[in-house]
């Protein structure tokens, strides 16, 4: 019962991060196959990083952003009317929008820092330096992200 409670409180905070984690998931796993496809065309560590990165966000924004939508579709609806609340779609959009930016920018600059610096050591195999990197970087992301989100009011505390 206290757990049924204590979800109900924070729905809105997990099932965020869920699509967050399974979005980030599979961009985890193209960004560790693209890595190392593109060190076996290109051996220069720096666009080895910056193009995985953007491969990851190909696949990343796509998949969170459908998977937001699926959990928060019935938000956007006004009650009385059934129509859509775009006044509320484009405050939650600004919302996003700035807990992203924050935390986008810190987990972009952290991965390939961290991508780039693990390829230049070269004890490690392409795709592994892209896991690498993007675990740590995802832990910072996660906690920005969750900050970010409390403090621009995404969601109405209970």
């Amino acid at each position: 019962m206290r757990l049924r409670k204590l979800y109900n409180k924070y729905k809105d905070y997990v099932l965020f991060n869920k699509n967050i984690l399974i979005s980030g998931i599979f961009a985890f796993f193209a960004g560790a196959l693209f890595t190392q496809f593109y060190s076996e065309l290109n051996s220069d560590s720096l666009s080895n990083s910056i193009v995985t990165l953007m491969m990851e966000y190909c696949i990343y924004i796509p998949i969170f952003s459908y998977l937001f939508y699926l959990d928060n579709k019935s938000r956007y609806i006004q009650a009385e009317t059934g129509k859509k609340n775009y006044n509320k779609i484009k405050t939650d959009i600004k919302k996003l929008i700035t807990a992203f930016a924050i935390s986008e920018t810190i987990y972009s600059v952290s991965k390939v820092v961290l991508h780039y610096q693990l390829l230049i050591l070269g004890f490690i195999v392409p795709y592994q330096t892209s896991m690498i990197a993007s675990i740590i970087s995802w832990i910072i992301f996660l906690l920005v992200i969750n900050l970010s989100v409390k403090a621009v009011h995404l969601f109405k505390s209970k």
